[in-house]
């Protein structure tokens, strides 16, 4: 049935609630903590500001212009007044329009989804979804409800984020450490993705072993840990190992882990005491825990000691996530594989998806046969450190086309993906992007001059790599540092070979490590000199 014309006016009158504040919108807003010039929704202006404005840039401002009915913000400029002020309405405005929107109760178009980016992992599934002409994004509801038009509290995450305390069910999860004295706190939390490692101590009294929480496996796994902040799905932290230390330190790795073994007194002993704990999380690349596990190392503890030194550990892995082997840590270890790669566009930081599956620079690899069209693909890694020098022969008839077989020379000596950045230490991290230098890339031309050749065609026929490192640091124990890397290609000039006619032309490869470190100097040399005559008593009544 129609809507009698009373019905119409109550639903009109009882819209949603605004989602946009629209009096906090200003889109003139442009600089930080400073005032925008005729900018008259600039939170940052002040009175004095305003009677300097000649006209207001932004008059109104509005959310959505779809919407039925809506705020607007008015700003305007008093002339008349002494001096000049600025005069603020909120009004209530209504879109003429017969085909406007009601209310707005597309959950998912309230709120920024960031995309998934695709891999070689996930491309199959991306595909199958999106591939076809037309995909559904099949929306959670699209009903008329309070929670399209309340959205959540800006400070609540569905995700953790770097830092952030990792919750349990009843406050979070506790990695004991030192905090003023040497003494064992158990206020500090684990934050998520931050890899710790602590040692305090903590006071015992075998007399009253079995009744100290802090020496009890249960102390450190009997909270459950929250998947997502402030959710209600719980991962429960597993016993990964148990080992058993005697006094003497030597430890026993337990074959089942899980019977829990709990602190207890045994001839004058507190054995089963919790002396290291390692826990592992593993999580997604939302920021969704999924697994927790915790390594125990227990021990005993003789009757004469007054405390016990405990030590505490943990790591944080993504899932599926393919383990990168280190160069060094920090600086890199001579004989050991420069870490290199590229800078996919749309990532914040380098790609783990390397020039190859170790993430190394690499270099042209001399085959046996020495030819340089079998040679294609055999890449052998740039070791830090060892000057490097190879090479293979191309056979040149006059039958080749100049353009393939330049670019089938090129990713002879290039490889299929050659890198960007070069990592600066042995330990970089991909999100660490001040640790990743670019690669400068060259190119020379030389000539070959040939009477007997008619068109010319350019080859490139040698890959030069120079690699500058220092020593950073310490002097005692100094770190290699690469700080620049050049790749030098350089091509030769040459003519169509005559029908029947080959040549051979040599291809290298070379990798050359430069120290630019300068010299230490002396520290006494900058010592001031004075010249002044000390009195004769000066050390009185030492000689």
């Amino acid at each position: 049935p129609a809507d009698s014309g009373d019905t119409a006016q109550e639903r009109v009158r009882s819209a949603p609630a605004p989602i946009t504040d629209v009096a906090r919108l200003c889109v003139c807003d442009l600089l930080v903590a400073q005032c925008d010039a005729n900018c008259c929704c600039d939170p940052d202006c002040s009175a004095d500001d305003f009677s300097l404005f000649t006209t207001c840039s932004v008059p109104v401002v509005t959310g959505d212009s779809h919407l039925c009915r809506q705020k607007a913000a008015v700003y305007s400029l008093d002339v008349e007044a002494n001096p000049p002020e600025r005069i603020f309405k909120l009004i209530d405005q209504v879109n003429p329009s017969i085909f406007c929107i009601h209310a707005t109760n597309y959950e998912q178009a309230l709120y920024l989804k960031s995309p998934e980016i695709p891999t070689p992992e996930n491309f199959d599934q991306l595909l199958d979804k999106f591939g076809g002409a037309t995909f559904s994004a099949e929306p959670d509801s699209w009903n008329l409800d309070t929670d399209a038009q309340n959205p959540p509290d800006a400070n609540e995450t569905s995700r953790y984020e770097y830092g952030v305390p990792v919750q349990t069910e009843d406050a979070f999860l506790r990695l004991p450490s030192p905090v003023v004295s040497s003494w064992c706190s158990d206020a500090n939390p684990a934050g998520f993705l931050v890899n710790q490692a602590t040692k305090c101590i903590r006071s015992v009294s075998v007399e009253k072993c079995d009744s100290i929480q802090a020496l009890s496996m249960l102390f450190y796994i009997n909270s459950s840990i929250l998947a997502v902040p402030k959710s209600s799905q719980m991962v429960n932290i597993t016993v990964q190992s148990i080992a058993v230390q005697s006094l003497n330190g030597t430890r026993t790795l337990l074959n089942s882990s899980d019977v829990l073994r709990l602190p207890m007194v045994l001839d004058e002993l507190c054995i089963n005491a919790v002396l290291r704990v390692n826990y592992h999380i593993t999580h997604t690349d939302t920021g969704e825990i999924i697994e927790a596990a915790a390594a125990f190392v227990l021990g005993a503890i003789s009757k004469e000691a007054l405390s016990v030194e405990q030590s505490f550990e943990i790591s944080f892995t993504q899932e599926d996530a393919q383990p990168v082997p280190l160069s060094g840590n920090p600086g890199y270890v001579v004989g050991l594989p420069v870490r290199a790669g590229f800078w996919p566009q749309g990532y914040p930081f380098p790609a783990a998806f390397l020039t190859n599956k170790h993430s190394q620079l690499t270099i042209l690899q001399s085959t046996s046969t020495q030819d340089c069209l079998a040679a294609q693909g055999a890449r052998a890694p740039v070791l830090f450190g060892y000057n490097m020098v190879s090479g293979c022969k191309l056979r040149i008839t006059a039958a080749m086309k100049c353009q393939p077989l330049a670019q089938t020379l090129l990713d002879v000596l290039k490889g299929q993906s050659f890198p960007e950045y070069v990592a600066s230490f042995g330990n970089s991290q991909a999100q660490d992007v001040l640790d990743w230098m670019p690669i400068t890339q060259l190119h020379i031309s030389e000539q070959m001059i040939s009477n007997t050749l008619q068109s010319s065609c350019q080859i490139p026929v040698s890959l030069g790599i120079e690699v500058k490192w220092t020593k950073y640091g310490s002097l005692v124990n100094p770190q290699a540092r690469i700080v620049n890397v050049t790749a030098t290609i350089t091509s030769t000039t040459l003519k169509q070979l005559p029908s029947g006619r080959e040549r051979i032309i040599p291809v290298t490869s070379s990798v050359v490590f430069t120290d630019i470190s300068s010299p230490a100097e002396p520290s006494y040399k900058a010592w001031p000199t004075i010249n002044i005559k000390l009195p004769f008593d000066f050390f009185y009544p030492f000689v």
